[in-house]
């Protein structure tokens, strides 16, 4: 895209040829109004504005610094991994794009509508699949006869990595990320029509001495329920203030006020059936606790304290003596 900004150079020079009659401002005038009509490409509709490309962005930047992370843990060695573009053209393009044999992960993310995709270069899936196995990290391109082995081990280490997918997305939403399927031919691909929209986010992907790129592709009609939520201004409007003094006090003065059941337990006793049913007034349990030991005091069930019996103003009472530290 050419840049739309004059330099200060540019500037002077267009001052001094208007002022010199070199250039008629009436003509320029004329220029600007014909030049309004521009030429617009419906097979790559620009569903998704700038802002919105920014978020987009934004998450995804997240997304390749926690994939760095989760891969170096996972292979042991240099991992690197960054944003190389973000662009928007039609599904059909983007399949024209990728390599005719290549590793395909389809996922879904709850709540979202419909199949999202990471394709991933043959080189750096093989690159991934010789550290695993105890190698070196040399890269070899047999995509096309993977092993039922190396298909497993591969499909269970991408479909790990999608719980860093589910937190890059946290600050505009939560999501549930769930691997569907494992393809190796595009062709065989058809997530949504040909001229849908999609946004592919390539990630330069540097595993030791082996580069190559890893893809994301997001279809509009999936995104589009939370296209609202990609704008900076919504993300602005929901940062969440900082508590004040007075709320938090408030806060702590309301849950002063909760009410909760206090038990003391002055003992237990283990009958048969047939004595309980025969129990009367005057009768006498014998508890399992001697009269010099301390009872247990429980709140909402979960014992914290224990306590002497005694009288507070012609009352039954009880004096807490220990407080329990861990106990349930």
């Amino acid at each position: 895209m050419l840049a739309e900004v004059l330099s200060q150079n540019e500037i002077d020079a267009l001052l001094s040829a208007i002022s010199t009659g070199e250039m008629d401002a009436e003509e320029l005038k004329r220029e600007e109004k014909e030049q309004k009509v521009r030429t617009y490409d419906f097979k790559r509709a620009l569903r998704f504005s700038k802002d919105q490309i920014r978020s987009i962005t934004r998450v995804h930047e997240n997304f390749a610094r926690l994939l760095t992370t989760y891969f170096s843990a996972q292979l042991r060695t240099y991992v690197q991994i960054s944003v190389a573009s973000v662009d928007q053209l039609p599904y059909e393009e983007f399949i024209r794009s990728i390599p005719r044999m290549t590793i395909l992960n389809i996922f879904e993310a709850y709540p979202l509508e419909g199949r999202l995709l990471v394709e991933v270069n043959p080189n750096i899936a093989y690159s991934m699949l010789d550290r695993l196995m105890g190698g070196y990290g040399a890269s070899m391109n047999k995509v096309d006869s993977l092993t039922e082995i190396e298909t497993k081990i591969i499909s269970q280490l991408f479909e790990r990595a999608l719980a860093n997918y589910k937190e890059a997305w946290n600050n505009v939403m939560e999501i549930d990320p769930v691997v569907l399927d494992f393809e190796v031919n595009p062709q065989f691909l058809q997530m949504v029509s040909p001229n849908e929209t999609v946004v592919v986010i390539s990630l330069t992907t540097t595993i030791g001495e082996t580069s190559g790129m890893m893809n994301v592709c997001l279809p509009h009609v999936v995104l589009e329920p939370i296209i609202p939520k990609l704008s900076v201004h919504y993300w602005m409007q929901n940062n969440q203030k900082a508590s004040m003094p007075e709320e938090a006090a408030l806060i702590e003065q309301k849950i002063r006020q909760t009410p909760l059941p206090m038990v003391v337990e002055l003992g237990s006793a283990n009958m048969k059936v047939e004595e309980f049913l025969q129990l009367d007034a005057g009768d006498i349990i014998q508890l399992n606790k001697g009269i010099h030991e301390p009872l247990d005091v429980f709140v909402e069930n979960n014992k914290k304290f224990l306590a002497q019996p005694g009288k507070s103003k012609k009352r039954m009472a009880v004096q807490i003596i220990e407080q329990l530290e861990g106990e349930e």
